[in-house]
Parts: C-alpha cells; sequence; structure tokens
C-alpha cells in the first residue's frame, strides 16, 4: 500500500492497512517520513515503513535560470542574493569597527594623522553606504523576480507551459512539476524489494510510483496488479498548492498512469461514475466508503507504533496518543456537560467553511466551537483563533489536535451536534465525507451546508439541518434549531439511518473482494 501522507492523520489508509491484514494478507504500508530519518513500524498485523523525500525536485527547470533576460539589475539566482545580503553585514560590522577605532584611538593623534584617519573613514563609510544601496535594491529585484517565477503567470511562462503541454501531452507533468518524481525516489526501489501481487496506490501522486512498480514487476514475468483507489475527483478539487502549473500537472499525471490500473476503488458512487465517464472504465470503481469501524471488533484499537533505528518516534510524545482511555472531548475544552456544543473534526482549509462557524458565534449565545483539527497551533488556526478574538468570542473556540482513528466517534460524542460547513467545490459535491460517517455513528446531529451528496442524505434520514454554504444567518438558523430539540434529529439513528451500513467491517470486505477478483482467486 502506497500513500503520499505521513499515515498518522489518514484514517482511510490506517483501516486498510489493519483489516486487510487481519484478513490474513501481507501488508506493508508505504508512507512518508515527518522527517530525514525512515521510521519502521506495525499497524496491526501490518508493516509500515515512512521514507523520507528528497527534497531536490521540487524546484522546476525553469528556476534554475538566470535572470538577466527578465531582469538585468536582479541577481542571477537566490543563492547570490543571500549572500550579498551576508555580504553586506558583514561590511556593516567593518563598518561600524572602524568608527569605533577612530573614536577610541584616532582622537589620540596628532591632528594631521587624525584628519587623515577621519577622511580615510567617511571614505568608507559613504563607498559601505553607496554599495548597500545597490545591494539591497538588487535584492529586492531578485526577490521580486522570484516571486513573479513562482506565481509563473507572466506571458513567457503561459507560453511556455503551453508548449510543454502540446509537445508532450499527458507527459508534460514532468517538466511542470517534477516534484511528482520524489515518490518514485523514495518508494521505487522499496517496492522492487518488495515484489508485491499487488500494489494498492492511495490516491493521485502515487499513481504513477505503483503504475511503473507494476511494469518493472510484469518485465521481470511476476504478475503484479496495480489497484489504484481515487480517494478525490481531481478535476474538481481546490488545488493544494497555488502554483499555476501545479493542477494540470496532476492532471496530467493521472491520465498517464489510470489506464494502467487493473482496478479501481473510489469513495461514493458519484465520484465511480465521474472516474468511469473520464477514464472510459469498463466497469464502475468498487465503492469503498470511509467508514468507522466498529469499536468493538477484534483488533480496532490497534494503533500505529513505528521509530526510526534509534527507536525515537517521528511525532512528540504529545502527538503519539495511544491513550488508554479515549479523551474528552469536553475535558479537553474546559467544559461541562450542559454546555451547548458544537464540533467540527478534520482537515483545516479556507474552503471547509470554518469562518461560518466563528461568525455565528456572536448569534448563538453561550454556544461553544470545538475544532478537532490536524495543526490546532497552526497558522490557519491563527487566523481562525484572531477572527473569533475580534467578534469578542475568543473564549467560546477550541482548537485540538486529532486522537487515534479509533478514538474519533466516542471522542466526539460528547458535543451537541457536528458540522460540515465545506464550501461549494465539484470534489465536495459527490460523496459522503468522513467526518459524516464518524458524526452518524457518534450519533450527533448534523449541520451540513448544501453540497449535493450530504445534504440530500440529510435531508432523507432527517438527522440534520442543511444550510446555505457561506451564509452565516442561515448557519445560525440550522444550530438553533437542532439545539431546540436535539432528540428530533438523534431519532434517525434508530430508523432511517442504517449504521451497519457504514462501518469499516463492511467496506474491508469489499476491499478484500477487489484484491481476489483482481488476482483471480
Amino acid at each position: 500500500m502506497l500513500v503520499q501522507n505521513h499515515v498518522k492523520g489518514d484514517s482511510r489508509v490506517q483501516k486498510q492497512a489493519r483489516s486487510i491484514a487481519a484478513l490474513g494478507w501481507d501488508v506493508t504500508l508505504l508512507g512518508v517520513s515527518p522527517n530525514r530519518r525512515e521510521h519502521t513500524g506495525t499497524l496491526g498485523g501490518a508493516a509500515v515503513r515512512l521514507i523520507p523525500l528528497e527534497p531536490g525536485l521540487h524546484q522546476r527547470p525553469h528556476e534554475f535560470r538566470t535572470s538577466f533576460p527578465r531582469d538585468p539589475l536582479a541577481y542571477g539566482n537566490a543563492l547570490k542574493a543571500r549572500w550579498k545580503t551576508q555580504q553586506l553585514e558583514a561590511k556593516r560590522a567593518d563598518v561600524t569597527a572602524a568608527k569605533a577605532d577612530y573614536a577610541h584611538y584616532g582622537r589620540r593623534l596628532p591632528a594631521v594623522r587624525r584628519a587623515g584617519r577621519w577622511a580615510a573613514l567617511q571614505a568608507h563609510r559613504a563607498a559601505f553606504k553607496l554599495g548597500a544601496k545597490w545591494t539591497r535594491m538588487r535584492v529586492r529585484r531578485t526577490d521580486a523576480l522570484l516571486e513573479r517565477r513562482k506565481r509563473c503567470d507572466a506571458p513567457l511562462d503561459r507560453a511556455a507551459a503551453f508548449f510543454w503541454n502540446a509537445v508532450m501531452g499527458d507527459r508534460a507533468w514532468r517538466r511542470l512539476d517534477p516534484d511528482l518524481w520524489r515518490y518514485e525516489l523514495a518508494f521505487g526501489k522499496v517496492i522492487d524489494r518488495l515484489a508485491p501481487d499487488v500494489i494498492h496506490a492511495n490516491d493521485f501522486p502515487v499513481l504513477g510510483v505503483g503504475a511503473r512498480a507494476k511494469l518493472r514487476g510484469l518485465a521481470k514475468g511476476r504478475d503484479v496488479k496495480l489497484v489504484w483507489d481515487a480517494h478525490e475527483y481531481l478535476a474538481g478539487i481546490k488545488p493544494w498548492r497555488i502554483h499555476p502549473r501545479w493542477h494540470p500537472a496532476q492532471l496530467a499525471h493521472q491520465r498517464e498512469y489510470a489506464p494502467y490500473a487493473d482496478a479501481v476503488v473510489t469513495v461514493s458512487a458519484e465520484l465511480g461514475a465521474l472516474l468511469q465517464r473520464d477514464f472510459k472504465l469498463a466497469e464502475p470503481p468498487a465503492v469503498v466508503l470511509n467508514a468507522p469501524g466498529d469499536p468493538s471488533s477484534a483488533g480496532a484499537d490497534e494503533e500505529l507504533v513505528v521509530a526510526d533505528s534509534k527507536g525515537r518516534p517521528p511525532w512528540p510524545a504529545a502527538e503519539t496518543g495511544g491513550e488508554a482511555a479515549v479523551p474528552s472531548l469536553r475535558g479537553r475544552c474546559g467544559l461541562g456537560p450542559d454546555v451547548p456544543l458544537m464540533v467540527y473534526s478534520g482537515g483545516d482549509a479556507p474552503q471547509r467553511g470554518l469562518d461560518t462557524m466563528i461568525d455565528a458565534l456572536p448569534a448563538l449565545a453561550g454556544v461553544h466551537a470545538a475544532f478537532v483539527v490536524p495543526r490546532p497551533e497552526g497558522a490557519y488556526a491563527g487566523t481562525l483563533r484572531d477572527r473569533a478574538a475580534a467578534l469578542g468570542v475568543g473564549d467560546r473556540v477550541h482548537f485540538l489536535p486529532y486522537v487515534d482513528y479509533f478514538q474519533v466517534v466516542p471522542h466526539l460524542a460528547e458535543a451537541d451536534l457536528g458540522v460540515i460547513p465545506i464550501h461549494h467545490w465539484p470534489n465536495h459535491e459527490i460523496a459522503l465525507i468522513t467526518k459524516f460517517f464518524e458524526y452518524s455513528h457518534a450519533r450527533l446531529p448534523i449541520v451540513v451546508s448544501d453540497v449535493e451528496a450530504m445534504a440530500a442524505m440529510v435531508r432523507s434520514t432527517g438527522q440534520g439541518e442543511v444550510f446555505t454554504a457561506e451564509d452565516t444567518a442561515d448557519f445560525t438558523r440550522a444550530v438553533e434549531a437542532v439545539l431546540a430539540d436535539p432528540g428530533r434529529y438523534r431519532k434517525a439513528y434508530a430508523g432511517p439511518v442504517d449504521l451497519d451500513a457504514w462501518t469499516w467491517e463492511r467496506q474491508a470486505e469489499v476491499l478484500e473482494g477487489v484484491y481476489r477478483r483482481t488476482l483471480g482467486r
């Protein structure tokens, strides 16, 4: 199994590895190390290896070219600009020392010699000031040029991208985003040594790694199968990076290697239909929902345990989880059982709509909001804290780190309602996402924005309220409706909602079936 992240925060991948190993398969999960050391360990019966990514290929070829044609006054590259900046500081220290020397010793000299020293000092200072202005100007121009190159939106940049797409077609990602090669350099030889029967590529960044490993295996006479697990509708996501070449490069990479997949798995029937249309698949992809595991099933609480060659874990102790008891959500927030509490659990980014929750708090008297996110001290969480403080509700927002994947449901169950305030992006419209199933198993009323699939489900089951995305007033209405009669919404979990179908154990059966059919067993 391949994944482009650190494994720990990816509940789907962890559940895959643990459950498939429990079904008797020999599973090795390859992920990315969070530092420069390799870490190995286990997740239940699965072996886990976190491998460092080499940093060198994140830059595109055009970033190494000289600056002269675009700006003759800029330095040739960023390294020289940084060196010139440091040299300027060294010269400043030299001038300061000369001034101090004159102040202490020069005044004791005879008049003629003192005048000569003073004149030399002034010439030194004048030359430094002139040189400093020149250097700072060139550094500013270098920085501005580098920023323009990062944006890569000048006419020449657009022409270059058009050229490479026209000449190379789907292979153009090699020029547009060579960073994708880093996964090959990290995982390729490891996969070859493992000699797997099935390569399970989780999501688009590692699809190419899996396809190339399959080809090498076939060339050596092994019968290797590739399963592509599409977590996202790549054509409909908000790009993960702002660089204008990133998204076209990922799409080209996916188009090049999708035909090598022997089977396709995805997270919803709607996404499966889009993939079947886009890639002309012979049959619809198998649907493996992002559902939580049954806490009573064997091995459900087996955690990820990895360390480097010296026994050091990849994360600080506070992030390793593994607590014997499920952490109390209200306890972490410092709240009693009677305080109204809404919770959001998942990734934090502008398109997730968390600012809508913050903006509604002034109108929701006494209601607190908990955000269980991967980086509670991160930059985006900081902007939300500042927003809450400016609105006078800073004491009612709580940012908390993730718990282990098998603790999520009981952890969230202490809230009064679960929130999914995501914005309208094509990828958001087509699936019931992980937190939807987690809130459901926690038997929380759900307040969800009017994205198509989840809004339709909530309306059909009555398990929550739907509001207009990015509409604070309508979100406030929905929260007030739930808090006024939460029992009305919780009744859905005793009737219309089939929680048994929304368990990982059912999904693991589907996934194993894909493996067996692909291998002809």
